[in-house]
């Protein structure tokens, strides 16, 4: 008895779709995403240096007790008090969850409200980040037309680069917060080149309006069949 195989064969397969049209990354040129990059460097860079003067890798709590007996056996002077992180410090994120965890949280507070936020979408899957223009619109469509959030998606790879300015082992994605210091000629240049996320369908959700459920039929590969012949 042989076993013979049919062609492949096709099945339509359905997918629960969304109504509401999917928001897009602003467009910025590659001109400008090489601006900003450099200028979001200059503003990093100190907080990187500071990270390598003054923060030593850890090598586990015994290791620390060790050291510090050995300082007391030798008699040696306590090391000076380590000078604090430059203040830009305390007004960035780093990482995709704790800049979503703070647009989702949308607590008001015009202090903790971002102005930009830059994504290295070069170095990762559509999944890791598709999610960005999406928190970002919610996040800006009650906020003035000037003080929208503006979302910077870098094509390129940058992810290295942003790790190393900031002194940090993995950095994808770097959010800056409205009076940042130091930041006002990279915000400048941001507002004007690229535009707010445009969530137009956002505004709808206000209306009493049904919406039918859109429902994808696509045609799908399906491996072939084994007959079993005599």
């Amino acid at each position: 008895m042989a076993i013979t195989s049919q062609p492949n064969r096709k099945r339509v397969v359905h997918q629960l779709d969304t109504p509401f049209s999917t928001i897009q990354w602003p467009t910025v040129s590659p001109d400008d995403q090489d601006t900003i990059l450099e200028l979001l460097c200059d503003l990093l860079t100190p907080l990187g240096q500071h990270r390598l003067s003054y923060t030593k890798p850890s090598k586990g709590k015994r290791a620390a007790k060790r050291e510090k007996a050995a300082r007391k056996t030798q008699g040696a002077d306590e090391e000076p008090p380590v000078p604090p992180m430059p203040e830009l410090n305390t007004m960035i994120d780093v990482g995709l969850n704790s800049i979503t965890r703070t647009l989702d949280a949308d607590s008001g507070n015009s202090d903790r409200q971002y102005s930009m936020i830059f994504v290295s979408r070069g170095d990762q899957s559509s999944p890791f980040n598709c999610h960005f223009p999406q928190i970002v619109g919610a996040g800006s469509r009650h906020l003035e037309a000037n003080k929208k959030i503006r979302l910077v998606g870098f094509s390129k790879p940058c992810s290295e680069r942003l790790s190393a300015c900031l002194g940090l082992p993995r950095v994808s994605s770097v959010a800056i917060r409205t009076d940042a210091p130091g930041a006002s000629a990279l915000q400048e240049l941001v507002r004007r080149t690229v535009e707010p996320v445009d969530a137009a369908w956002l505004e709808k959700t206000q209306e009493a309006k049904y919406l039918v459920t859109m429902i994808n039929a696509t045609e799908a590969t399906v491996g072939p069949k084994r007959v079993r012949t005599e």
